[in-house]
Parts: structure tokens; sequence; C-alpha cells
């Protein structure tokens, strides 16, 4: 085997091998492309369920989140979201620092290796364009050399020859002497092809064909050095969100933590509690005495249980867990329990005192307005401003009449200050008080709240058993047809859906609301103007 055969050898193999990295750089960014959707696709799932799992606007779940399990969940929901966003920038970083550039590399790679190979293949045409030259002028040196001994071998025997004439031997020397002449000419070409040849053979085996090798070289070294970036690169995109993703984890057991069981079951009781005193002793009635029934003033009659005391009160009691009958928003809150009303109207207060303070800050700005106007014709006329003072007044008029009528509600009520408050210690499955219990349980009541002053014949009997849940439901007095949908999404309503049948239980008694019911029992408020009513005669 040659030198030049061991050359293009050497050659076949550097040029397999950058092809075989050019094909490791093409998998590897098929690789990350998968790993990138991977991500997203992760990532769409992790959004797709915190968006299932989150309460809607309005609805009950959401109303729920006051409890700190309900938020800590939410807040779970919300971590998960922050942490598909961050899955989302790894697939996005990855895509673009990885895939993108790798592929715009590797596009230059192979323009340069075609390059490269261009320019071998180039050489190596011109070395055997050069070889051809010089096997041409070499084999017509021979020829024009054998024709020259030939003509030389002729003359000398013409010149021999003794019937030979002068004129043919000197026609014969003359015939020899020219193709020695061409045979030098050839001789002298063909070494100069020789030494063109060499010097080009030189050229191409220590200069060309080594410089090409040494930037096939480089050329795979770069790859080389670019695919250990992004290797690199593959890892820190990851851990460069590593952070942010631990914040989101620190976020989750933070709410975990967050979670608090007492404050919970307070938050319960506070929204529920009904503000009901329990009912008092029952007095003895010795008829031995002769005590007459229809007569006695201290007997409440035959002893009540306390599903009668719950029968005789059932329009007045408030159930906890109560999913069939929803409250109803009257004007003075009568229809709930003491402590709800207390608070419904200390809160329909408040409102309507910012309110009266807004129409307050209005006709002092109109009073401004106009002394500016008096002084100031130009800028206007004083008695544009009329109306609106006028109408303003008539509005502070009617929210102070409103104000002092809450207000003189929430005093038959008790006021702020007689809020019930509550005790941590339990009650027993009978209802009586246990003040050594140590679980730590909360009631809706408390030995506090049942004064020496409490009038026994008033109390109610609040311990409510599932056994009682259901209650005798009103006669409905017509029906109606949904010609809207409707959420019912506030406190006291029921949603319908256009077309639906619904019993109506109270008209409309002209505050815009009718109370309806559903055959499985379900009662609500809906808008007057989104049915049609038909009531008995």
């Amino acid at each position: 085997m040659d030198w030049g055969t061991e050359l293009w050898d050497q050659y076949d193999i550097l040029d397999k091998h950058t092809q075989s990295g050019l094909d490791l750089v093409d998998k590897y960014m098929k690789f990350v492309k998968e790993r990138t959707d991977i991500e997203q696709n992760y990532a769409k799932q992790l959004r797709n369920l915190t968006k299932k799992y989150s309460p809607k606007r309005g609805s009950k779940e959401e109303q729920e989140c006051r409890f700190s399990n309900h938020q800590a969940f939410l807040d779970i929901l919300n971590e998960m979201n922050d942490y598909a966003g961050q899955r989302e920038l790894i697939a996005e970083n990855m895509m673009i620092n990885i895939c993108v550039e790798l592929n715009k590399y590797l596009q230059e790679l192979k323009q340069e290796r075609k390059m490269h190979l261009s320019e071998a293949k180039k050489s190596q045409q011109s070395l055997e364009a050069m070889y051809k030259q010089l096997d041409n002028s070499k084999k017509r040196f021979e020829r024009e050399w054998r024709e020259a001994e030939k003509a030389a071998q002729y003359a000398d025997k013409t010149d021999q020859d003794l019937n030979a004439t002068k004129a043919d031997v000197e026609k014969a020397k003359q015939q020899a002497h020219l193709r020695t002449h061409i045979a030098e000419d050839c001789k002298n070409d063909y070494a100069v092809q020789l030494q063109k040849y060499n010097k080009e053979q030189s050229q191409f085996y220590f200069t060309d064909m080594p410089q090409i090798f040494n930037k096939l070289q480089d050329m795979d070294e770069r790859r080389i050095k670019k695919m250990a970036q992004g290797y690199i690169l593959f890892a820190e995109t990851e851990r460069h969100v590593m952070p942010i993703i631990g914040k989101c984890l620190e976020g989750m057991t933070r709410a975990g933590t967050n979670v608090n069981a007492r404050n919970d079951s307070m938050v319960l009781i506070e929204q529920h509690k009904s503000g009901f005193e329990r009912p008092g002793d029952l007095d003895f009635e010795d008829y031995s005495q002769g005590i007459n029934r229809a007569s006695s003033d201290s007997s409440l009659g035959t002893p009540k249980g306390p599903l009668e005391l719950l029968g005789k009160n059932k329009n007045k009691t408030f159930r906890l867990f109560n999913k069939k009958s929803k409250p109803v928003d009257t004007e003075g809150f009568t229809h709930l329990p003491p402590e709800q009303r207390r608070k419904r109207l200390q809160q329909k207060i408040d409102d309507m005192s910012k309110e009266l303070q807004k129409e307050m800050d209005q006709s002092e700005a109109l009073g401004k307005m106009k002394d500016v106007y008096e002084k100031n014709p130009q800028m206007g006329d004083p008695a544009s401003l009329a109306p609106q003072i006028g109408q303003t007044a008539q509005n502070m008029d009617r929210l102070r009449g409103e104000l002092n009528k809450y207000e003189s509600w929430l005093a038959e009520a008790g006021g702020r200050g007689d809020s019930i408050r509550y005790s941590t210690h339990s009650i027993n499955n009978n209802g009586a008080h246990n003040p050594n219990s140590n679980d730590g349980s909360c009631t809706l009541f408390s030995p506090g709240a049942l004064s020496d002053e409490t009038d026994p014949s008033q109390a109610i009997y609040t311990e409510f058993d599932d056994e009682f849940e259901e209650e005798e439901l009103a006669t409905p007095i017509g029906q109606c047809t949904a010609l809207y949908n409707f959420p019912g999404s506030s406190e006291g309503t029921i949603s319908m859906q256009e077309g639906e049948v619904l019993a109506v239980v109270e008209e409309d008694k002209g505050d815009g609301w009718t109370r309806v019911r559903r055959n499985n029992g379900d009662e609500g408020y809906i808008p007057t103007s989104y049915a049609t009513i038909t009531l008995n005669k």
C-alpha cells in the first residue's frame, strides 16, 4: 500500500467521523425537542388540572375560602399554576437556547464540511489532471524517441548502402536529425511536466490535504465543544428555575402549615351562630294539689319534647347544615336568628353610612361649586345646580330615615354589644353543659349565654339532629315558567334555566323578587321579571 492510498483511507475515516458527529448533533437536538414537548404537555395538564379544581367566581366554593383548609387548597392550586409556568419556561428556554441554536449551528457545520470536502476534491482533481498531462508528455517523449532511433538507424543504413545516392543519404540524415530534435523537445517537455507534477503532488500531500485535515479536525473539535455546552445548558436551564420551583413548593408547604382547624371551627361558629337561648327547665305540675291545667299560670302545658318545640318554631330556627332552604332577605331580617340578624343589621347600617357620607360629600362639593358660580357668573349658572342639590338633599333625607330605622331595629335586636360570646366548654349529647370537658371543642352556645334574667318560656331548643332536618313545606300558591337563565349566585336566591317550571311559594311583595320551590324541595328567590307567574285562584 503506497502513501497516497493510506492518505485517502485516513481521509475516508475522518469524513465518516465528522458525519457521525453531525448525526449526533441532530440526534441530541431531537432529544431536546421531545423533552420540550413533554414539558409543554406537562405544563398544559397542570394548568387544566388547576383550572378544573379552582372555584368559580361567585360559587359556593369561593365563599368557603374563608376557611383556612379551603384557602390552603386554593393556595396550592395557585402555586401549582406558577409551577406549571416554570415548566413552560423550561420548555421555552430549551427550545430557544438549545434546539434553535444547535439547528443553526448544525447547518453551518454542514456547509463548512461540504466546503472542505469540495476543496479536497478540487485538489485531487487538479493533481489527477496534472498527472494526465505528465503521462501524455511521457508517452509522447517515448514515442518520438523511438522514431528518432529508427530514423538514425535508417540514415546509417542508407549511408552504408552502395546503391544509395548521395541525395538519399542526405535526406535520411536530415530526417534522422529532425526526429532527434523532436525527441529532444518531447524530452524537455516531459521534464517540465514532471517537475510541475512533483511540485503539485508535494503541494497536495504536504500542504493542501494536511490543511483540509486540520480544518476538519478543528470543525469537529468545535462541534464537540458546542455539544458539551449544550449538555451543560440542558441542566442549567432546569437549575435556573429551581429556586422559583422551590418557592412554589415552599408555598404549598406553607399553605399546609397555615391550616388552622381551631380557627376554621370558630369561623363556622361565628358565621352560623343563632343567638337563640336554650330552653329552661320545665316546672313541676303537682296535680295532687288540685292544680287546674287550664288556669295554671306557671305551667307551659303538657311537656313538649325537642321535636314539638322545633316544629313550633320551625320558621325561626337557623339550620346549620340545611341545604334545602336558604335565608330570606327581608327588610328587617326578622326571619334570621338573633345573632345573624344583628350582624346583617349592622352591615346594612355600615353600608348606608358609607352611602350617606358620599351624598354629604357630594352636597358639600355642589355647595362650593354654587358659591364659585355666584362669585364668578362667567364660569356657570348657579341655578343649573339646583336640581342636583335638591336630589342630593332628598337622597340624604331618605338615607337618614332608613338609617334611623335600621338603628332602631338594631337596638331592638340587642345592638352590637349584646353579641353572644363563645365558650370552649363542651355540651354533651343530651344538651347538658359539661364544664370538665378538656377536648377543646367549641359549640354554638355557651353557659354565659343563659343569664339569670332569661325567661325559660322564651327559650328555644337549638340542638338540631339529622332526623329534624326536614321541615313542613308551605303550600304553593301558583307556578311560574322561567323566561331566562338565572345563576342564583347571591345569598337567598335559587338558580333556574330557561323554560323550567317552578312552584310559587311567596308572591312578589313589591321588591321585585318572588320565592319559588323546585320539586326536590330547594327554595329561593328569583327576579319576578325573569318568569311568567300564574297564581292559583
